[in-house]
């Protein structure tokens, strides 16, 4: 079974300068519930790995943001899909841990506890960190323009790129976009 990984804010729901720290402040961006439950039915087995900086700054816990993927997983399962593992940081920039993004704890421990290796497996984000992630541990990145991503495009396009990091970044409209290239087989993203 194919795996797909895939960033949570910004990729899955809408994304909040002020953080996502209740189920009622959770919104799925449109499309993207049934992407997942569309990559479910081609037998893609789909995880997260998302960076959760709100416990380590207090304003929620372990539990609340439980109660907040619950309110995720009922409603991929209410359109057919399912997810089936969840890896999260909940440490800020500050505590300089491992499995935040950029760096690539989160991938490590997915790759592991899955037994699956990463090399050209799909990570969608809507960040440099997540590219970033990716890269690291040989995953395909994968730029989606919904929660940052508009942005991070922009800003990748400005600045110096290393050629073999810029060339290897597929860029999508959002979630949706890229399930249905991935499943119909188009390779025709926009690049860099």
């Amino acid at each position: 079974m194919a795996l797909v990984i895939l960033d949570r804010d910004g990729v899955i729901n809408f994304d909040s300068d002020d953080y996502i720290k209740s189920p009622d402040e959770w919104r799925p961006i449109p499309g993207s519930l049934e992407a997942i439950a569309r990559l479910c039915r081609a037998k893609f087995r789909v995880v997260l790995a998302t960076n959760q900086s709100g416990i380590g700054r207090g304003l929620f816990d372990v539990d609340m943001l439980n109660q907040i993927h619950q309110k995720m997983i009922t409603q991929v399962q209410e359109k057919g899909g399912k997810i089936d593992a969840i890896f999260f940081c909940p440490h800020t920039s500050e505590d300089h841990c491992i499995c935040r993004k950029p760096k690539p704890g989160l991938l490590l421990e997915a790759s592991k506890r899955l037994r699956v290796p990463l090399k050209g497996i799909p990570f969608v984000g809507d960040s440099d960190t997540d590219v970033e992630a990716a890269l690291a541990v040989g995953a395909q990145p994968v730029l989606v323009k919904t929660g940052d991503g508009r942005a991070t495009r922009a800003a990748r396009s400005i600045r110096d790129q290393e050629p073999k990091s810029a060339a290897h970044v597929s860029v999508y409209a959002d979630l949706a976009a890229f399930v249905a290239a991935l499943l119909d087989r188009r390779v025709d993203p926009q690049v860099g």
